[in-house]
């Protein structure tokens, strides 16, 4: 009974985890921004990005899925290219 009880409660925290993982990724974004005056595509919060970088950055759109924001940059220009702040 005692193994039993084991198993459950170890199936019970590995669920568990395995939930509260998913949850986080579900939640990140990814970012195009403007910083320095070239374009980048990140999975950074804005904030992280000024911290980064300094206040020289702007947020230029957010997407779910990375190849969407890589896509976007490229669309703009691609990455490294000249943007600005405005």
């Amino acid at each position: 009974m005692f193994k039993l009880w084991i198993a459950i409660c170890g199936s019970i925290l590995v669920l568990g985890l395995a939930f509260s993982s998913s949850k986080v990724l579900a939640n990140t974004k990814y970012s195009v921004f403007c910083a320095d005056g070239k374009i980048e595509a990140d999975s950074r919060t804005l904030d992280q990005m000024k911290s980064a970088r300094g206040s020289n950055v702007c947020l230029l759109k957010e997407f779910d899925y990375s190849s969407d924001a890589d896509n976007y940059a490229q669309s703009i220009g691609g990455k490294g290219s000249a943007c600005s702040c405005n």
